[in-house]
């Protein structure tokens, strides 16, 4: 009786099962073969092993529901049974009875009086467990459990059995060591072969170096000869013998006189003619002295010049070593890429400039004269853009006006000053006064003058107000409203002289999206380019020429770009610029910016650190040691194709800067 429950409350458990794993499967008879309904095959009949594999899972699957709390719908833990009859985890019946009293199968009455422990389920719950960890062990967990087990094995089976161990691990020994040689003989391999590409590019820069030297020591005894024939020219011009010149003549016209005229007045010719050689002789006398003192003069004056060349090739040799590695990036970039282009045979002709003289080395040449041609930036002029009515003394703008004669200053004291440049430097500082202030209603955050009318210039305010100005007349012209919010940027176009762009905070023109957006303005819908590069908000952007831009950012960098790519051709660092707008300006070879140091910072566009920096001090003594935290500058422009430009820090200081050795 008790036999006949048990078989219908759980399936019949063997005893392999009991053992927890078989090490071997157990044969099965035909008689005992069953179809998925648990009915005999019928005799003579196939069962496909695809649907005898098939009809065992779902029969798996059938009983692993079985085996589920109707609770957590998990494999029941702790198994109780009912009154009525149904199995829970002991936990989930009875969290659920502190709540109700019943089943939660069939809603009948239940209190936790009416719980009993369902050991059988426990102990088919350990074993289904058992063999499902047996199922997904591997076979060396099959022999450990066998062992354990004691499972009884004769010793010469055990000799066996360690015997194929043993080769199995010398084989897996001999198959790990070649693996780890193969690793090494690849590594080595790789490494061969990228010293061997970098021996070649080694090889190919010491062949660049080798024909470079070799060109530029031929144009250097070129130049020696040059000046070795000028100054044989020289010694000739200042050792010429001069009295033999001028004594030629004088014999040949006295010899003349005598032959012309008559014996009798020959004694009173002679003491003339003898008269005249003396004055002859004084004469050559003090042109010789003066020769000698120009040769002295010129002398002199070639070993002054030859000292201060001296001073200045030092300089620039020291300039030279201190950006010895930026430089030596440069000129093998340059060479490499000049070596490209003269294997193309479109540009074979303009491969060699000079004698010699390949495109690569004249690239260099001309960069290595620029950089190391300044090395400072030197004040000529000073003034103060703050009055006595304004304590707001930042400078946001400041612009040359087309010929560069005048320039406009703007700020957050709501005035535009107009300075004439030749008068700011040739006065003091204490008098300069601008030629025209125009009033405007709000803080000012960009200038531009007009490219075509030096009468005309723009303004951006705060108010997200646009305003065309008259400087002769002082009155606005026109006044555009179109931004919702603060304008940060304005500026007239080079081409059309009545077209001018703006940008705001309302993203109607520009982003914050740390990129740079390059468009053309016949289809402004969707940028030509993005330029992605800067991790912070970009604040400027400058055209250096038809294909090359400059950005600034506040990431504290400024990066130079190929608008025909993606990638930043360069990247410049050494200044600071965190939060503030520190301006960006560009000329030719440099590009200039402030630092939230209250410094300039020059950069030449092939180097990547500045070439030349100069720091603002404070007009106010107390403050000169700490003016580095509390002032930055905010306005930089260049004078048009010339070393000169202008700065402004936030303390209202404008000084006139010129690049010097």
């Amino acid at each position: 009786m008790g036999g006949s429950s048990a078989g219908v409350l759980v399936p019949s458990v063997s005893k392999a099962d009991e053992m927890g794993a078989s090490v071997t499967p157990l044969a099965v008879s035909s008689s005992e073969t069953t179809d998925v309904a648990g009915a005999p095959a019928a005799e003579g009949e196939t069962v496909p092993d695809g649907s005898r594999d098939g009809a065992a899972v779902e029969a798996d699957a059938e009983r692993d529901r079985d085996l589920l709390c109707p609770i957590c719908m998990g494999v029941i833990k702790d198994a109780f049974l009912t009154a009525c009859g149904h199995c829970f985890c002991y936990m989930c019946i009875v969290t659920h009875l502190n709540n109700k009293s019943d089943c939660p199968c069939c809603g009948n009455y239940l209190t936790k009086s009416h719980l009993y422990p369902n050991f059988l389920l426990n102990k088919l719950l350990k074993k289904q467990c058992v063999r499902q960890i047996a199922k997904s062990a591997s076979p060396i967990e099959h022999l450990r459990v066998a062992l354990k087990q004691g499972c009884e094995m004769s010793v010469k089976e055990l000799d066996g059995l360690l015997s194929l161990l043993s080769e199995k691990k010398r084989r897996m020994e001999q198959q790990e060591a070649e693996m780890n040689m193969q690793i090494l003989l690849d590594f080595l391999h790789s490494l061969r072969k990228k010293k061997l590409e970098e021996l070649n590019e080694v090889q190919t820069d010491m062949q660049f170096i080798k024909d470079d030297i070799n060109a530029v020591e031929k144009h250097r005894t070129e130049l020696y000869r040059v000046r070795e024939r000028y100054s044989v020219k020289l010694r000739m011009l200042f050792d010429d013998p001069i009295p033999t010149k001028l004594w030629a003549p004088t014999a040949d016209q006295h010899n003349s006189i005598l032959i012309s005229n008559s014996r009798n007045s020959r004694s009173s010719l002679v003491r003339t003619g003898s008269d005249n050689l003396q004055i002859r002789s004084n004469d050559v006398t003090a042109q010789l002295n003066h020769q000698e003192h120009q040769r002295k003069d010129a002398f002199s004056g070639s070993e002054t010049s030859s000292l201060i060349q001296s001073g200045r090739v030092i300089a620039r040799k020291r300039k030279i070593q201190a950006q010895f590695k930026e430089l030596q990036e440069c000129y093998l970039q340059k060479r490499r890429l000049g070596a490209s282009q003269s294997h193309h045979p479109k540009e074979k002709v303009d491969a060699k400039v000079r004698e010699g003289y390949h495109v690569g080395l004249e690239d260099f040449q001309s960069i290595l004269t620029t950089f190391t041609k300044y090395s400072r930036l030197r004040v000529i002029a000073e003034l103060r853009h703050g009055d006595l009515f304004h304590s707001a003394n930042i400078v946001s703008s400041i612009e040359f006006d087309c010929d560069d004669e005048y320039f406009a200053t703007a700020g957050v004291s709501k005035r535009i000053k107009v300075f004439e440049f030749s008068t700011v430097l040739n006065q003091p500082s204490e008098v300069n006064c601008p030629v025209v202030e125009l009033a405007t209603r709000s803080k000012l955050s960009c200038l531009s003058w007009n490219k075509y009318s030096k009468n005309v210039i723009a303004s951006s305010d705060y108010e997200g107000i646009v305003t065309v100005w008259d400087v002769t007349t002082r009155q606005s012209i026109m006044e555009y409203e179109e931004h919702e919010k603060r304008a940060w940027s304005v500026d007239f176009s080079r081409t059309e002289p009545s077209m001018l762009v703006s940008g705001s905070d309302d993203c109607k023109v520009g982003s914050a999206d740390h990129k740079i957006h390059y468009f053309d303005l016949r289809n402004t819908s969707s940028p030509l380019c993005v330029f992605k590069g800067h991790w912070k908000a970009v604040s400027y952007v400058k055209f250096l020429s038809t294909n090359e831009l400059a950005s600034a950012s506040t990431d504290s960098t400024l990066r130079l770009w190929d608008v025909n790519g993606t990638c930043p051709v360069r990247t410049f660092v050494g200044h600071t610029n965190e939060k503030n707008f520190v301006g960006l300006t560009v000329n030719n070879e440099y590009i200039a910016c402030g630092s939230e140091t209250n410094e300039v910072c020059v950069y030449h566009k092939a180097i990547l650190t500045p070439a030349a920096r100069h720091k603002f001090g404070s007009w106010d003594l107390d403050d000169a040691e700490d003016d580095a935290g509390l002032y930055f500058i905010s306005a930089v422009c260049w004078k048009s194709d010339s070393p000169t430009m202008l700065a402004a820090n936030s303390q209202g200081t404008i000084k006139v800067l010129v690049l010097a050795a």
